[in-house]
């Protein structure tokens, strides 16, 4: 089992107990508008059991964090990464709407990346944004990701080819953040 701590956050391995919480956060069409069309909830289902198996570094699947609020200890999001190839990964994160705007996905991420190149092994992490999801983009250039491309019509959402902005950054050139 993951964990990560922050000054205002805790981050877990994704668990059984934590499905109505993925459930409800996958299912929120402001959540997901950036992310992918609506699916059944037995394909969230998988989705979420393909997140549950023990992770390690390496893994071919997802490590996927629940991110809990320290002071009420109610979840606001998950974050992780799955690797792409023996020491690079894409990190993703979605946040509930109601922790919008007050740092929690910066904060996770952060975690996140000290976690991928010091734990995990990772020199090289990158993220794909749909374009005109501006808000994750500016949060992953918060934690130092840097623009590396844009790739034309790329991702099929809502039966509409949209671009997706491609992120990345390098273990050499990441800065913890000042506490």
């Amino acid at each position: 089992m993951v964990k990560i701590v922050t000054p205002r956050l805790s981050a877990e391995s994704l668990c059984e107990a934590d499905w109505p919480f993925f459930l409800a956060l996958q299912q929120n069409q402001e959540v997901m508008r950036y992310v992918a069309d609506s699916r059944t909830e037995r394909e969230i289902r998988e989705a979420f059991e393909s997140r549950l198996s023990q992770w390690t570094p390496g893994a071919a699947h997802w490590l996927c964090l629940l991110v809990r609020e320290t002071a009420t200890g109610l979840p606001v999001g998950v974050t992780g990464y799955i690797h792409r190839e023996p020491d690079c990964a894409e990190v993703g994160f979605l946040c509930a709407p109601g922790a919008h705007g007050k740092g929690f996905a910066t904060e996770s991420l952060h975690a996140v990346c000290d976690f991928a190149f010091t734990t995990g092994g990772i020199r090289r992490l990158i993220a794909t944004v749909t374009v005109g999801n501006s808000a994750s983009r500016r949060v992953l250039e918060k934690a130092g990701f840097v623009l590396e491309g844009e790739l034309r019509e790329s991702y099929l959402i809502g039966g509409k080819w949209h671009n997706d902005w491609v992120l990345g950054l390098l273990r050499h050139e990441y800065q913890q953040p000042s506490p």
